[in-house]
Formats: structure tokens, sequence, C-alpha cells
């Protein structure tokens, strides 16, 4: 028996797991006591003083958890309204139905009184369609109320698969989920739509929770083996050097900021790769980054024959598209990981088979878009309400052969090879100017001391939110980047 919070479970894969379960002789109506015992207690503990529980059944399962849920309530001696539709004879929900002896209303009976908690039961991460009718009506009804939610499963008209709402949802401030998180849970709109989510064990055995794919919740396991590794033998050049590219004399913070992310993370060096007229302006704010003047392409071609140099930051600031193609060449011809963001990422918006091109056969490029360069990038995937975002970002990694940072409150890792893993905890003070130049900086850095793209992907995301978390709301970049030293003693 088991809940999993690192796997990432879709709708389908549920079901399949569901159908494994009876095929395999669990009793299905035990399953379901259990999942409405699970969130009869969740209400009973988050709303002591509750005055009366709104159960709202659907027809199908989901349904069935919120009658068991009912009938416990009541037992409980909390004022339960029971209202819904009624399922068809013969499964697990009709008997939990038959088994709850409370008066079982139409959607139009429920009267909202000062002091109810909804219980959403109508609709669980399987349904991918809008809620129409009395049942859209009610829960529009719901939100007007601003009453709390409790929703089971996954709040009703969220889709389980790309969380995004099919047509009238609820907004529930806690959801009571089973066996394992579903996509629906972490990516948004769906993980603000949730509240807080509790992730309860029904008795379904652990080897019956398999995913359709190699997808899961961001956490340590993913990368913790392949963290770079001190040893008394080290020396600078042995951690890795960084190259960040910097731009004009204007723009120059953007790759300050990377720079600096890189070398707290651990690179042994870090270079600033600063157009002549700006090398003035970045040698005063810079200590322990070098710099190197690079004034075009030959220059440029020259200092990548030293094979010390390990990774290389391109876009944050840098402000040239044809430059930055320029040199995104070069770079990718020298077999090095390569991390494009920003400007980086801009410069190929019109010309992706070219970036596709300088690739090919390698998995050295990490990309790192936020929602705007990724509709840039990718106006096909951005645009195909079908996808997810865990779909999107692996449709990108495999048409460019690179790992993809999908980054916004849901960031998603992909791997051309299909692994995925979407990060769950990342604080709302990160949405701050800069914070992704940093964690490009953090990316390259870890690539620069060897870690694989994907591992260093996953990583980078949760050093960044970890630094985040550690300044606190009202953060700047600047602070970001200072507390990523002290952030990696939180690492395993």
């Amino acid at each position: 028996m088991a809940t999993d919070t690192t796997l990432l479970i879709s709708p389908s894969a549920m079901g399949r797991i569901d159908a494994e379960a009876a095929r395999s002789g669990i009793d299905t109506y035990g399953l379901m006591e259990a999942a409405g015992a699970h969130v009869a207690a969740c209400v009973l503990s988050r709303y002591p003083g509750i005055r009366r529980a709104v159960v709202v059944c659907g027809p199908g399962n989901n349904g069935g958890d919120g009658h068991v849920a009912a009938r416990l309530l009541a037992q409980s001696g909390v004022t339960v309204l029971r209202i819904g539709m009624e399922p068809k004879p013969g499964g697990d929900a009709y008997r939990a139905h038959r088994a709850c002896d409370l008066e079982f209303g139409q959607f139009a009976d429920w009267q909202p009184e000062e002091g109810d908690v909804i219980v959403d039961a109508l609709f669980g991460a399987g349904l991918d369609r809008p809620v129409e009718g009395v049942m859209a009506a009610l829960i529009e009804r719901a939100g007007q109320t601003e009453l709390p939610v409790v929703a089971v499963d996954l709040p009703s008209g969220v889709s389980g698969r790309t969380g995004r709402p099919t047509g009238p949802c609820f907004e529930a401030a806690h959801t009571v989920t089973f066996a394992a998180l579903k996509p629906g849970h972490l990516l948004m709109p769906g993980k603000a739509l949730c509240g807080e989510v509790h992730v309860c064990d029904i008795g379904i055995p652990a080897r019956l929770i398999v995913p359709d794919g190699p997808v899961w919740c961001n956490h340590d396991a993913i990368y913790r083996d392949q963290l770079p590794a001190g040893a008394a033998s080290q020396h600078k050049y042995s951690r890795g050097h960084l190259v960040v590219f910097s731009g004009p004399l204007i723009s120059g913070g953007a790759a300050r900021l990377s720079a600096t992310a890189g070398l707290r993370a651990g690179a042994g060096l870090v270079s600033l790769a600063t157009p002549p007229g700006a090398v003035l302006s970045q040698a005063a704010h810079l200590t322990a980054i070098m710099q190197r003047s690079v004034a075009d392409a030959d220059a440029l071609a020259g200092w990548l024959e030293d094979k010390r140099l390990s990774a290389f930051v391109l876009g944050p600031g840098f402000g040239d598209a044809e430059r930055a193609r320029t040199y995104c060449g070069l770079l990718a011809k020298t077999g090095r990981p390569v991390v494009l963001d920003a400007d980086g990422l801009s410069a190929f918006a019109e010309v992706q088979t070219e970036l596709a091109d300088f690739f090919k056969g390698s998995t050295r490029l990490t990309i790192t878009p936020h929602e705007g360069e990724f509709r840039r990038l990718f106006p096909d995937l951005a645009d195909d309400d079908n996808l997810s975002k865990i779909d999107r970002a692996l449709a990108a990694a495999r048409r460019l052969n690179a790992f993809v940072v999908y980054k916004g409150p849901d960031t998603v890792i992909a791997a051309p090879d299909g692994r995925a893993a979407v990060n769950a905890d990342a604080p709302s003070w990160l949405a701050t100017a800069g914070s992704g130049d940093v964690l490009a900086g953090l990316a390259g850095s870890l690539l620069a001391q060897g870690m694989p793209g994907f591992e260093a992907g996953c990583a980078a995301v949760a050093l960044h939110g970890g630094a985040a978390r550690r300044c606190g709301p009202g953060m700047t970049a600047e602070d970001l980047a200072a507390r990523i030293t002290a952030a990696m003693s939180d690492f395993p």
C-alpha cells in the first residue's frame, strides 16, 4: 500500500491502475470506502466548526466517494445536504449511494448558507470535457458564494491531463486525491484551483502505481546521484569553466546575474565574454568573475580552441540577434553544453530549423524559455489546446534534440528521450525581473561541472526555488543570486 508524491499519473493511467486493482482481486468498494473516509477526515480536520457539509455527487465513482464521505460526516455529527445525480445500478458508486441513508436531493435544492462547506464529488481527474447544464449552473453559483470547497480527486471542470479548465469549474481550498498526483494538480491554472493537495493512501499496492511514461514531480532523487562531488584533488579547471556572453554597454546586468549565479553554484571559473565597448563598464562590477573581450566571430572562434572552456550561456541581455545566431553556431561545433535563454532564444524565432540543425546528432543544447519565448519559438505547439504543458515541452525537446526548461509557476523540464519533470514548489516571488537570468547561470554552471542535461535542468530549477525561499517576499534577482551558495547546503 502506498502513495507516491514523486510520480505523476495521467488520468488514463489511473484508470488502468484502478482496473488492474479490480482484476487482481482487491475489494474496489473497500477502496471507495477508504477514499470517502479520507475526504471526510479532511473536512473535519480543516473545518472543525463546520455548520453544514454540502456534498455534491456525480454519477460515477467520484460521486461514490462523495456518498461515503456524506455518510461518515453525518455519523460524526455534521449536518449534511447530499445532492447530485443518482448512479446507475450495479456498481460500487450505487452501493455507496444505497449505503447512505441521508435524503438525496437535486442540484436546485441547495440554498447557500453561511458556514457551508462544499464537497465537490461531481467528477474526477478523468473528465476532459466541459461540465454543462444544471451542474455548470451549480458550479457558477458556488463560485459566487465564496464558500470553501473540498474537491475529491480534482476540482470538477479542471482537466486532470492539462490542468486547464474545460468550462465552469470549482475553485477548491483543499483537494483530496488518491495514490499519486495527476498532472492537473501541478500544471497551471489547475495548481491554483486545487488549493492544498492531500495525496492519500487508499490501499492500492505500489506495484500497480505505474505511470504511462517517465514523468515525475521534480524531486531530488532525479538528480541527487549526478550532483557535482568535491574531491581533494580538485582544482578550478576541474570544477568547470563557464562562459557567459554579455551584451552591449546598456544591457550588461543580465549577463552579470547569470555569471554570478554560475560562480555561486560551484563552477571553478566564470568568464564574461564581453564586446570591447562594454569591458570597462563590466569591470567596474566584477571581482571574482573574469572577462574576455570578444569583438567578433573570429575572436570567438580563436578562444573556443581552449578546451578548458566547459559550457556556455548565451542570451541574457545579448541584444544582437544575428550575432547570437552566428555565435551559437560556433558554440555548437565545440560539442560542449550550451544554454540558450532570452535574446538567444528570440534570435531563432523565425529560423527554428537553423537551431535544430546546429545541434543535430548532439544533446548538448538546453533552452530555458518563458511562456512568451516558447510561443515565439514554437507557435504551433503553443496554440494546440489539446497539448498539456508537459506535452509541449516534450515535443519541443524532440524537435530540437535539446533539454527544455519551460519556465513558469509550473516549470516543466523535458528531455528528448521522453523524460519530464514538473516543479511544484517555486515561490511566487520568483516572478521578478532577472530571475530567469539567474536560472540560466545555474543550469550553465551545473553543466560546466559535468552534470547530464536533464538532471542539471531539474537540479537548477530546484536550487533556484530553494534560493528564493531563503530570500522571502520582496526578493530581487541580486538577492536571489546571493543566496545560491546557502541554498546548496539544503541539497542532499
